[in-house]
C-alpha cells in the first residue's frame, strides 16, 4: 500500500510493520532483561496503544508479568487549566510493584507526564515508561522514557494502533499525512 485516502486526508507509507517488529523485538529483549525478578505489571494505554501492548506483551518471556489496560477520561477541570486527564480501570494493586507504562507515541509529553504521577501516587516499586514513538521536536516536558522503539518528525501519523477520527487504527504500516 503506498498511498490511503481516511476521510478527507491523504497518507503515504510512513514506517512499514517490519520496521515496527524489528523496534518491538528490541524493546522486548531488553524488558525481558531488566525485569527479570520484578513481578512486572505491564499498562496499556487505550486505545492507541493496544496493538503495540500486544506485540510486546506476546514477546515477553518472563512467568510473573501481568498486563492490565486502562484508559484517560477527560474531565473539565473548574479552573483555567482546562481538560485534566485520569486514568480509569485500573483495579490492581500497584504498592511495591514494578509498573511498565505501554505507549503508542508521546508527543508533547503532557499526558504521559500525568500518567506517571498518578501511577506513582498509588506507591509502585518503580514506573518505567515504553513508547513505541518518540516526536521529539513536539517535547515540551522533561519524561523519563526508559524504551523508545523510534524517533519521528512532527508527522500527523495513522495506523498501528494510532487513529485519525478514530480510523486508520487497524493499518499494520505507519502513514503519514500527504500536505
Amino acid at each position: 500500500m503506498g498511498k490511503i485516502k481516511i476521510i478527507d486526508k491523504e497518507f503515504e507509507l510512513f514506517i512499514p510493520y517490519e520496521k515496527i517488529r524489528a523496534v518491538i523485538e528490541k524493546i522486548a529483549d531488553e524488558m525481558n532483561e531488566n525485569l527479570a525478578g520484578k513481578n512486572p505489571l505491564f499498562l496499556c494505554i487505550l486505545n492507541g496503544s493496544f496493538m503495540f501492548a500486544a506485540e510486546i506483551f506476546k514477546r515477553i518471556t518472563l512467568l510473573d508479568a501481568e498486563i492490565s489496560f486502562v484508559k484517560l477520561a477527560s474531565y473539565q477541570g473548574t479552573s483555567t487549566t482546562g481538560t485534566v486527564k485520569e486514568l480509569i480501570g485500573l483495579n490492581e494493586s500497584l504498592e511495591g510493584r514494578t509498573v511498565v507504562v505501554l505507549e503508542d507515541i508521546v508527543d508533547t509529553g503532557i499526558t504521559i507526564e500525568k500518567v506517571i504521577a498518578q501511577i506513582k501516587a498509588k506507591n509502585p516499586a518503580e514506573v518505567q515508561v515504553a513508547t513505541l514513538l518518540l516526536k521529539p521536536d513536539a517535547l515540551q516536558r522533561d519524561v523519563n522514557l526508559d524504551y523508545v522503539g523510534l524517533e519521528i518528525p512532527n508527522e500527523f501519523i495513522v495506523g498501528y494502533g494510532l487513529d485519525y477520527d478514530g480510523r486508520g487504527r487497524n493499518l499494520i504500516d505507519i502513514f503519514k499525512v500527504v500536505e
